[in-house]
C-alpha cells in the first residue's frame, strides 16, 4: 500500500564545524503525496543522493524528522526502511544476486516483506513469476533460470525493477536507473516503470538528469540546489514548460554555483 513521505526541516552536514564543512540539505522540507510519482533534477552536489540516503537510512539527518505513512522512521534503521521501501541505482547489479538466477531473485524480494529469513521457491510463485515476467515483451519468462549477471544492462534493470516492487513497497525510489543504458533499453525501461507505478499507485521519486524524462514522466518535478528546493512544478506550471527553458533553468542554477565557488 502507497503511503506519504514527508520530510520536514531535513539538514545534513558533512565535516561540520571544519573548514570544509558542507551543508548537503538545508531545512529541506517536502511532502509526497501516496501513490504520487514525482521527478527529481539538480546538479551535482545539489543534495539529491544525500535526499535519497537520509530517506532510505544509510545516513542519519543532522535535524529534522522524517514520516512515512505517518509514522516517524528519522532514527530507523536502513535495514527495516527496506521492507518498506522499495530502490533501483543506477548500476544494473547493485541491489542483485548476479550469481542466482532471475527466478531466485525475484523470490528473495518476494517474500522479504513476510519474512527476512525466509527463502523459498514453489511451483505456484514461480508461475507468477513467470507471468509478470511476461509482461515486460523482453522474452525473461524463458530465461528464469538465468543468472542476473548474464542479462543484458536492460534486461537486469527490468528485472531489478520487478524486484524493488514485487512486494508492493509503500515507497520507490529510482536513483537514475536508466543513465547507464542505451537509448532504446533506456526508453523501455521508462516504459515499465511508468506502467508498474501507475498500475500499483506507488508513491515514487526519480532522481534524472533526462529534460524529457522529468516532464513526460509523473505529475510532478522538483529541482534542488545547494541542499534546498528551488522550483516545484505541477499541473498547468508543469505542462506549459518546456524541456529547452527546464534546461536554461537548471544549467544557469549550476553555472552560478560554479561561480560561487562550489563543484
Amino acid at each position: 500500500m502507497s503511503s506519504e513521505l514527508k520530510l520536514v526541516n531535513i539538514t545534513k552536514k558533512f565535516e561540520a564545524d571544519t573548514m570544509n564543512e558542507k551543508v548537503a540539505l538545508d531545512h529541506l522540507s517536502l511532502t509526497v503525496k501516496p501513490g504520487e510519482f514525482v521527478t527529481v533534477l539538480g546538479s551535482n552536489g545539489s543534495g539529491k543522493s544525500t535526499m535519497f540516503n537520509v530517506i532510505l537510512g544509510s545516513i542519519f539527518p543532522d535535524e529534522g524528522k522524517i514520516f512515512l505513512g505517518g509514522k516517524d522512521i528519522t532514527k530507523q534503521k536502513d535495514y527495516k526502511r527496506a521492507l518498506n521501501i522499495g530502490c533501483l541505482f543506477q548500476n544494473p547489479l547493485r541491489g542483485t544476486a548476479p550469481n542466482l538466477t532471475i527466478e531466485e531473485n525475484l523470490a528473495l524480494a518476494y517474500t522479504r516483506k513476510a519474512s527476512p529469513s525466509f527463502f523459498a521457491l514453489n511451483k505456484k510463485d514461480s508461475a507468477y513469476f513467470r507471468e509478470v515476467l511476461s509482461t515486460l515483451g523482453m522474452g525473461l519468462e524463458d530465461r528464469m533460470k538465468t543468472k542476473m549477471g548474464l542479462l543484458s544492462g536492460g534486461q537486469r534493470q527490468a528485472a531489478s525493477l520487478l524486484m524493488a516492487t514485487i512486494a508492493k513497497p509503500e515507497l520507490l525510489l529510482l536513483d537514475e536507473h536508466t543513465a547507464a543504458l542505451d537509448p532504446g533499453a533506456a526508453q523501455k525501461v521508462m516504459e515499465l516503470t511508468k506502467k508498474i507505478v501507475e498500475e500499483s499507485k506507488i508513491t515514487t521519486l526519480m532522481i534524472t538528469h533526462d529534460m524529457d524524462y522529468a516532464l513526460e514522466y509523473g505529475s510532478r518535478t522538483i529541482m534542488l540546489d545547494a541542499g534546498k528546493i528551488v522550483m516545484d512544478l505541477t499541473g498547468n506550471e508543469r505542462k506549459e514548460m518546456t524541456t529547452g527553458r527546464l534546461a536554461e533553468l537548471f544549467y544557469g542554477k549550476s553555472r552560478r554555483k560554479k561561480e560561487n565557488g562550489f563543484s
